[in-house]
């Protein structure tokens, strides 16, 4: 008989519509939290009151990525509408990208796309695992694909989002602390931080690092594949730095908790085993998995069947499918708010005993 953990099916549940979160919390902390201990005891509260349950010498991670306007639209010769997300560059000094197209099958190789008078693209290739496009950019000399996508393109929120495009709704797809320009989707569990939390928690005595792993298609790609260790991740672009180790080890000296923010420092994370690295992962955690660096994990309630559903039942141990999904439908009767605009939860790993 097949390991229930392992089967795709085992990770779906029912999700009422009206529970996909449509707005942010406003503020941003003003979002719920559950809080799981390690010894399967939970608890409800607020975002802003994470600094009661972190302490002195603890170490939060976060994801520095920043979301780039990576929807444009634009049409074939023909007149025919064409919608592009641009994925990452191949080469981007030649102003090549992978790129997800719509619609697909009307866009073969050597099809011409036209996005205003100046700027157009051509297909040139067609990856075989994701269907997705290489395009060969045309842009005015002097300028950088970022400055076109600037002008003319959207910032690419999740299809469940109904909000008008606007600077207000961009703006609040974005950490407040995100830098680096890379992703094509927000690492959401730190979309509930604010300046003024982090400063609280700062003046507590937690300390902060970054990382930066540019979220794409390897952690909102649907798995399929009904045994879930044959789920292939898309690779995805990250950087942890020797400053980032030496605070781990560091916290971990002084007797602290290492605690990731988001799905995305996780797999940078335990990516890095330990070491400075940069690069692309396409890790994939389910259960089974022996984790290696993180004590706690902050994170959004996620879709049924999907990659991250299943990192986190591998963080909570023994057992931790089952309990997940008790814990989500807990979440649902108690009217909290999913996905990336949704509430969030802080999870507790369980003792090294209790994992083995």
């Amino acid at each position: 008989m097949a390991d229930p953990d392992l089967c795709l099916q085992s990770y779906d549940y029912l999700l009422p519509a009206e529970h996909i979160a449509q707005k942010p919390a406003e503020p941003r902390d003003h979002a719920r939290l559950m809080v799981v201990d390690g010894d399967r005891t939970w608890h409800h509260g607020i975002f802003y009151e994470l600094p009661q349950w972190l302490r002195a010498g603890d170490l939060l991670v976060l994801n520095n990525t920043r979301v780039i306007p990576a929807r444009m639209y634009g049409h074939k010769p023909s007149g025919v509408a064409v919608e592009i997300l641009l994925l990452e560059p191949i080469a981007s000094e030649c102003h090549r990208w992978l790129s997800l197209v719509k619609p697909g099958k009307r866009l073969p190789v050597g099809s011409r796309i036209v996005f205003t008078e100046s700027v157009s693209a051509t297909v040139v290739a067609i990856e075989e695992t994701s269907r997705a496009r290489e395009l060969q950019f045309h842009i005015p000399e002097g300028m950088d694909l970022m400055d076109v996508a600037e002008a003319i393109g959207q910032i690419p929120l999740p299809p469940y989002i109904d909000a008008e495009q606007s600077a207000e709704a961009a703006e609040h797809y974005q950490t407040v602390y995100a830098q680096v320009p890379g992703a094509i989707a927000a690492p959401t569990a730190g979309l509930h931080f604010t300046p003024e939390l982090l400063l609280r928690l700062q003046e507590l005595g937690v300390e902060l690092a970054t990382i930066t792993l540019h979220v794409g298609l390897g952690t909102f790609r649907p798995v399929e594949a009904e045994d879930i260790t044959q789920h292939q991740m898309h690779g995805e672009w990250y950087e942890v730095s020797a400053a980032v180790i030496a605070q781990i080890q560091a916290a971990r000296s002084r007797g602290g908790r290492v605690i990731g923010v988001g799905s995305t420092v996780a797999r940078a994370l335990e990516s890095s085993s330990m070491t400075p690295m940069m690069g692309k992962t396409n890790l994939m955690i389910y259960p089974g998995y022996r984790w290696q660096v993180l004590d706690g994990l902050i994170t959004n309630f996620h879709l049924p069947k999907s990659s991250l559903l299943m990192m986190m039942s591998s963080f909570l141990g023994v057992g931790g499918r089952e309990f997940l999904l008790s814990l989500y439908h807990e979440a649902i009767a108690r009217g909290y708010r999913f996905y990336s605009y949704g509430d969030a939860m802080l999870l507790w790993r369980p003792q090294q005993e209790e994992l083995a």
